[in-house]
């Protein structure tokens, strides 16, 4: 029997599931939690999880929360990562004054 390549599948790769530990697997949705899950596939993803996140969502929506919300929600490498791979050159920055994971200044 021929196996489903699974970027074309609608449900979430199976792979992500440890990077998804606090929430219950069976009640995330594509649609209503699509932030979280394009956060967890930049961040945690290979190659074939991340050929799913693009043809799931499309390289708009994907440009647009790296915009919106990458530097905030991905650690700084994998914001400049994506930043790079998307030619993103202008993005919302935090509000935050201090680094993430910085609580006070020194």
């Amino acid at each position: 029997m021929v196996q489903p390549l699974p970027f074309l599948s609608a449900e979430i790769p199976t792979g992500l599931k440890p990077h998804f530990q606090e929430y219950d697997w069976g009640e995330l949705n594509i649609k209503r939690d699509a932030n979280l899950i394009v956060q967890r596939t930049l961040e945690f993803g290979d190659w074939g999880e991340i050929r799913w996140l693009f043809a799931q969502y499309g390289e708009k929506r994907i440009r647009i929360f790296v915009q919106q919300h990458g530097e905030r929600l991905l650690r700084p490498v994998v914001f400049n990562y994506w930043r790079k791979f998307l030619h993103i050159r202008k993005w919302k920055e935090t509000p935050f004054p201090t680094p993430k994971g910085q609580l006070w200044p020194h």
